[in-house]
């Protein structure tokens, strides 16, 4: 459906756009060549490219480090003007002209890897927004277009955070929220509901600024629709203000993080052998000793990161010996973190491992959600053969099948290992399976100092409101913190520092609204989102009929 002919969008605002068939040079007769008529429409698309590729940045800047959180739903609000009046096809397109340059400087941070990774997944993400652009121009076709829209950007987000490979949930809009005021609806309904009320504010919005400008265009005095819209965005940006969040506890339990750190940054973290242990090893024992002249009080845990052993602590009897030797000096159970072969010779596992002073090693949690291309090759055997450096990945990481809630000292702690807490499903089962705090063992150290940590970060501070569990990140090179269960960062780690962290954590037993509905809202809101493209679609097709039907007579 085209806007009436008395009708402006206020994206034509930025710059008045001509329709690709009316361009200059372009004769009634068709007489141009198919060169000009695709230049002509580059000239036309120019203008809201632009604008859509600007906003695509800004949302950038609205993630970790920058963190500017208002950003997103101004990109939000920006994307949906740019798609005013646009045909489907149109749409697509600046879909991606907005996707891109959000992911591209998003995921920056993967050039540490290589440079070519960057914009190869930048690419397969924004291929999600483009078709959810491309869904936004049907849903704007029925009454109540921001609510649709803001349901299609929970679809487009349950895809990616899916499809392929388990999905790639980095850039939801959840993650540039976690510290603001639409944050305490993540105990309500998870991160899908904090994305969909950011949306909701954002197309508010532009619905807004569409009706304060079309009133303008046509020298009426009808600020009511555009006032009411404005009222709205601001009430579901207030709304979050009303939603309590519990920090009571039923105990604590004090911790110390133990950051070793690592000989460099980059791909090359690990060095030689032992090297990383050792760091570890040492800064346990400089614990030890604190405790010992009263410097520090004794924690009742010791948390050490992903990769914390750099050598399987079963298989070299000198990395098992090393870490005995600093669970025993500090004298309390140690959460240690080793890559463990097994359960064959093609694969190894990520793990997390109880080492008990007395005792030895005991409960392991192993990760469930290995990185495709980072942890594992998809199609091994295909893919190695066209893309050689996928070999550089000798063995894959075998996926753990249990949740990682093991009782650590006085505690039933959930340990969660790395980019696992960027999904919903594992933190949520983790904490239902009786998680009374939440460790986060990570090893960021290949993305040191590029904004990843920050990113990661981010996420934890959601999910401890989403859960109402304090959260304890230990991290090889930085970021450790210790997250309050309101999502307070109380205390952390500098990057590329030997540092220990000392800190009472609350436990706690009651689950969120959250945690009892689980995946309802998310799939409620998507669902709702398509049905509307569907309905539009219907509704579009039965009015193309009648007006054939007409012109027939």
């Amino acid at each position: 459906m085209r806007p009436r002919p008395d009708t402006v969008s206020a994206a034509t605002a930025v710059e008045p756009l001509t329709e690709p068939s009316a361009a200059p040079g372009v004769g009634a007769e068709g007489k141009a060549s198919r060169r000009e008529r695709f230049a002509a429409a580059a000239r036309a698309a120019a203008p809201r490219s632009a604008v859509a590729a600007v906003s695509g940045c800004a949302l950038a800047l609205a993630f970790p480090p920058y963190g500017v959180w208002p950003l997103s739903v101004v990109a939000v609000a920006a994307l949906a003007l740019v798609l005013e009046g646009r045909t489907v096809r149109q749409a697509a397109w600046l879909g991606f002209a907005f996707a891109f340059p959000f992911f591209l400087w998003l995921l920056v941070w993967l050039r540490s890897v290589i440079w070519l990774a960057v914009p190869l997944l930048s690419a397969v993400e924004a291929a999600y927004l483009v078709l959810m652009a491309a869904l936004i121009v049907l849903a704007r076709r029925l009454p109540g277009w921001p609510l649709w829209t803001a349901c299609l950007w929970v679809a487009q987000e349950l895809v990616r955070d899916r499809l392929p490979f388990g999905g790639f949930p980095w850039g939801r809009l959840a993650f540039a929220n976690t510290a603001s005021p639409y944050t305490p609806l993540a105990a309500l309904g998870g991160a899908p509901l904090v994305t969909f009320a950011v949306a909701l504010s954002g197309t508010l919005l532009a619905a807004a600024a569409l009706a304060g400008y079309r009133a303008y265009k046509a020298r009426r005095a009808a600020v009511l629709p555009g006032v009411t819209a404005l009222a709205l965005s601001v009430a579901v940006l207030l709304s979050g203000l009303l939603v309590p969040v519990h920090t009571n506890a039923v105990g604590h339990v004090r911790v110390a993080v133990v950051q070793g750190n690592v000989q460099q940054p980059g791909m090359h973290f690990l060095g030689r052998p032992m090297q990383i242990l050792n760091n570890h090893v040492q800064a346990t024992l400089k614990l030890a000793a604190d405790i010992e002249a009263g410097k520090v009080p004794k924690p009742d845990i010791v948390l050490w990161p992903e990769n914390s052993s750099d050598l399987d602590p079963f298989t070299y009897p000198e990395a098992y010996d090393k870490i005995t030797e600093a669970v025993k000096a500090v004298g309390v159970p140690v959460l240690v973190g080793a890559l463990v072969d097994g359960p064959d010779e093609d694969h190894v596992q990520n793990e997390g491992i109880v080492w008990d002073p007395v005792t030895g090693p005991g409960a392991h949690y192993t990760k469930q959600h290995p990185v495709p291309f980072g942890e594992y090759v998809p199609f091994r055997k295909a893919l190695t053969k066209v893309v050689p450096m996928l070999n550089q990945i000798p063995r894959d990481f075998y996926p753990g099948k249990g949740t990682g809630v093991m009782r650590i000292g006085p505690a039933e702690l959930g340990d969660v290992i790395c980019f696992e807490v960027a999904y919903d499903g594992i933190v949520r089962d983790t904490v239902k399976a009786g998680a009374r705090a939440l460790v986060v063992q990570t090893n960021n150290a290949t993305y040191g100092r590029t904004g990843q940590p920050e990113q990661q970060l981010a996420m934890s501070r959601l999910r401890a409101v989403e859960h109402g569990r304090a959260i304890v990140t230990a991290a090889t090179s930085g970021i450790s913190a210790i997250v309050a269960p309101d999502g307070k960062i109380e205390q952390q780690s500098a990057e590329f520092t030997q540092q220990v962290l000392s800190a009472d954590i609350p436990l706690r037993d009651e689950i969120t609204l959250a945690d009892r509905v689980g995946t309802f809202p998310e799939w409620s809101l998507a669902i709702v989102g398509l049905l509307s493209c569907a309905v539009a679609f219907a509704l579009g097709r039965r009015d193309r009929t009648r007006m054939g039907m007409a012109k027939g007579q």
